[in-house]
């Protein structure tokens, strides 16, 4: 795939990620002692479609606060879709598949074991 191709898509991305993460706060999945994060997008080369890649910040139950976000994210996504189209200025609105990153989990579990590993305390 050609660099401008590439860069173009990068932006898109970017673009799209500060969106749906402002729709997000403004749409209420903010609540209960959690915050709802959008990690990443990545948009297909044709910009038809995009990953959205979301987080759960909180204490408590983190995996089933995310999957009651993504259920309602798909429930609000042409809602979302249809706000981006209004808002972002692009050839084609991409239609949005959210999913769980479990990047950011993976690494504080890694980090407690460092830490656990350097206080010399088991699990």
């Amino acid at each position: 795939m050609p660099v401008a191709n590439m860069d173009r898509i990068q932006r898109v991305n970017e673009i799209l990620k500060r969106e749906i993460a402002d729709l997000i706060e403004k749409s209420g999945l903010n609540e209960g002692g959690f915050l709802v994060s959008v990690t990443k997008v990545r948009t297909s080369t044709t910009l038809k479609e995009a990953q959205v890649y979301i987080s759960v910040l909180g204490k408590g139950d983190r995996e089933g606060r995310a999957k009651h976000a993504i259920v309602e994210l798909n429930r609000k996504r042409a809602e979302l879709q249809h706000r981006i189209s209004r808002d972002l200025v692009l050839k084609y609105t991409p239609v949005l598949h959210f999913q769980f990153d479990k990047n950011l989990e993976d690494g504080d579990r890694v980090l407690a074991l460092l830490n656990e590993m350097e206080n010399g305390k088991p699990n």
